[in-house]
């Protein structure tokens, strides 16, 4: 069983993925109706695979639709016209997915605007007032 590291503490067995290929649309000439070039990557991140904590959650909310209703995050490729391309394509993309999930976002310090951008933000208004001001009728 072989391992697919996706950060460096992190890795999927290959035994979560499961390959289907079937036909793809659009070019490809008469390539498109006889071979199944187009791949369906399924992982099921019920599996065997122990998430780093807090992973699972951002992954379901990364995936998206991507992910069934059982934990199986579905990825369709079809760019290429050969079947190896597309499913390293696939995979490709799916460890984009999981190390976007893999990162902790940084929590959000709320700071106080600085002395000189709220200076900035009083000038503008009243230049800006001032042009608002000189449309208006002339007083007598």
């Amino acid at each position: 069983m072989a391992k697919i590291s996706i950060t460096a503490g992190f890795a999927i067995d290959d035994a979560d993925l499961s390959f289907r290929f079937v036909h793809a649309s659009g070019p490809g000439g008469q390539n498109v109706n006889k071979v199944a070039t187009a791949v369906e990557l399924r992982f099921n991140t019920q599996g065997e695979t122990v998430f780093p904590e807090g992973m699972r959650p951002r992954l379901a909310r990364l995936a998206g639709q991507r992910m069934t209703l059982d934990g199986v995050i579905v990825i369709f490729a079809q760019s290429f016209r050969s079947q190896i391309r597309n499913r390293e394509e696939a995979m490709e993309r799916l460890r984009e997915l999981l190390q976007e999930a893999a990162t902790v976002p940084r929590k959000r310090r709320a700071t106080r605007p600085t002395h000189g951008s709220q200076e900035r933000r009083l000038q503008s208004k009243a230049r800006r007032s001032g042009i608002k001001r000189l449309r208006g009728t002339p007083d007598d």
